[in-house]
């Protein structure tokens, strides 16, 4: 994922600000929140609504590093749509990063 080379984007997106946090999560579990919020075009605050939706849901796990955050996906879970029902995270994020992150056991 190249962050920031590319021209902004306007108007709609095959993927919701929820998939492009999990995707900038997978590709590097160690992001800040202000790195989120540019790669995806969103505030720092929405990132941190976001991220923290996805750690209440079990979609990501969190764990302090000393001042920083690092971050985990974890695959196995279910994406939420009806109309993917069978699906888990990994899926989509093989779809979209050509690889799945690996099956967690916790926090790295």
């Amino acid at each position: 994922m190249q962050q920031g080379s590319e021209a902004p984007i306007t108007g709609w997106d095959f993927l919701t600000n929820h998939a492009h946090v999990l995707v900038c999560v997978a590709h590097d579990p160690g992001i800040r929140l202000r790195d989120i919020a540019a790669a995806v075009g969103i505030t720092e605050r929405a990132a941190h609504r976001i991220l923290s939706e996805l750690v209440e849901g079990g979609y990501v796990l969190r764990e302090r590093q000393g001042r920083r955050n690092r971050y985990q996906v974890v695959p196995e879970l279910p994406l939420r749509h009806p109309l993917v029902q069978g699906r888990e995270v990994g899926d989509l994020l093989e779809v979209v990063l050509g690889s799945a992150p690996p099956a967690t056991a916790g926090p790295a």
